[in-house]
């Protein structure tokens, strides 16, 4: 089945174009601050959307920890269909592991429990559960007790959601992306998407899936109507009741959009609900102004870009029936359409000549403390066509370089890459791994002839540049 949001002007939707405009100056502005998109969906359509390009609306974008809410929506599902049972031990899905799993806490674990964030442990515990079983995480999830009684007390745990969508795989048979597809994809309108599979072939739930913007606010539509799609009750609403209200306090957490309590695989917010992931992956839902936000970006400061939106958008969205402004609808249309990020600003030939810059490779020093990603850097091509070639631990991959603008290659991982010379010793690159919130920054020198490599925000998934991509569990 096909979906796509109706689309509708600001004014049609009594939203203020105006507050619109101001969150796009202050994210804009913002030096750490990189938004890649946003989608505004008020009453059913959709009355704001850009991407800042190279990203665009038919790309899919690594989720992080917004994942949680999709796998979050499996497990309503489940639990609708009889599949699993929120009052049940988790130990009771994996009798493998009964009889070496003792601790009385651990086997006090249930499902609503670790669908709530509160296992009783004090802190994340990947890390741990990794130690304990590198084969089996939830095995070694189990073996590592908790500290306090389960449903005491909140940690953010990855195994707690990672477990969650074991059960769904294990129940069902099918992974998640294969399980939420007539249940959830195919009725939202959701088109192709991948999600990161681990060494047993798991999709991971906590994090790893891809998905486009709109799909992002299409989770929010459903649950901002409370399960219901199109006259249907798709997830039951006792499910979105129970998934979107705070079950365990989160007042320990530094932020204050942390701070006001965590549901099932969602946070509660100052205003509204949200799912959230690394780097500022949003699905905010807003029931007091009808309203789904969907925001893909890469910042480290993830509450500054909601205090953007509940200082801009927020009264924006608050218009009832306040005087429209047909003019200032266009203006943000206009601007909406020619979002960019900015390419890299220098000279498409070094002063000296091409010569010195393209018969050898820049090496690229080792770092030891950390992942190597990049053995050597070598310049090709012409002043008509320069082309970037990267030599990593697992192959070689080679990106056309903009001048002045971003190019965009889709093998064997979808990258956009722009460059100049700043001066006749030194080349400057930057390459976005376009399925995912990162960008690669490159500085090439001479006489050394030696290239320094580097993220500008680390990836949390230790993963290959040519495995940055979409395409772990393609459905």
């Amino acid at each position: 089945m096909s979906f796509r949001f109706p689309r509708s002007t600001p004014a049609e939707q009594q939203v203020d174009a105006t507050g619109v405009q101001a969150f796009l100056d202050t994210v804009e502005a913002a030096a750490d601050l990189e938004p890649h998109s946003l989608m505004i969906v008020r009453r059913g359509s959709v009355v704001a959307e850009g991407w800042w390009a190279p990203y665009s609306a038919d790309r899919v974008h690594l989720l992080y920890s917004l994942s949680k809410s999709f796998t979050s929506t499996a497990v309503g599902l489940a639990a609708a269909e009889g599949l699993l049972d929120l009052d049940d031990p988790l130990v009771s899905y994996f009798p493998e592991f009964d009889a070496e799993i003792t601790d009385p806490r651990s086997r006090a674990i249930r499902l609503r429990h670790v669908a709530s964030m509160a296992s009783g442990h004090r802190q994340e515990m990947i890390e741990a559960a990794r130690r304990a079983d590198p084969d089996e995480p939830i095995r070694g999830f189990l073996l590592s007790p908790p500290e306090e009684e389960p449903g005491s007390v909140f940690a953010y745990n990855q195994p707690c959601t990672y477990a969650l969508a074991a059960v769904v795989q294990r129940r069902s048979g099918m992974r998640l992306t294969e399980y939420l597809r007539p249940r959830l994809f195919d009725p939202l309108g959701i088109g192709e998407v991948g999600w990161q599979r681990d060494a047993r072939s798991r999709e991971l739930g906590f994090s790893g899936l891809h998905a486009r913007t709109e799909d992002i606010a299409k989770l929010g539509q459903l649950y901002l109507q409370g399960g219901v799609w199109q006259g249907e009750q798709l997830l039951p609403a006792e499910w979105v009741r129970e998934a979107t209200r705070s079950h365990v306090a989160t007042t320990a957490w530094p932020t204050v959009d942390w701070q006001q309590g965590y549901g099932f695989q969602f946070w509660q917010s100052r205003h509204g609900f949200r799912g959230d992931g690394a780097y500022g992956q949003f699905c905010l839902v807003l029931p007091e102004q009808e309203a789904v936000v969907a925001i893909t970006s890469a910042t480290i400061d993830m509450q500054a870009l909601l205090d953007a939106v509940w200082a801009h958008l927020l009264p924006a969205l608050g218009a009832a029936d306040g005087p429209t402004d047909p003019v200032a609808d266009e203006l943000l249309a206009k601007r909406l359409r020619s979002l960019t990020l900015a390419p890299v600003a220098g000279s498409a030939t070094p002063p000296g000549g091409l010569d010195r810059w393209t018969d050898q490779p820049f090496a690229v020093p080792a770092a030891a403390d950390a992942v190597r990603l990049v053995d050597a850097v070598r310049l090709l091509g012409g002043e008509a066509e320069p082309r970037l070639e990267l030599t990593t631990p697992t192959g070689i991959l080679t990106a056309p370089i903009g001048i002045d603008r971003w190019t965009v290659t889709e093998r064997p991982a979808p990258m956009a890459c722009s460059g100049g010379w700043l001066d006749d010793d030194t080349f400057r690159a930057e390459v976005i791994m376009l399925d995912t919130p990162h960008r690669l920054l490159l500085s090439c020198r001479l006489p050394e002839r030696v290239a320094e490599v580097g993220w500008r925000e680390p990836p949390l998934h230790g993963l290959p540049l040519a495995e940055m991509r979409s395409g772990g569990g393609w459905t």
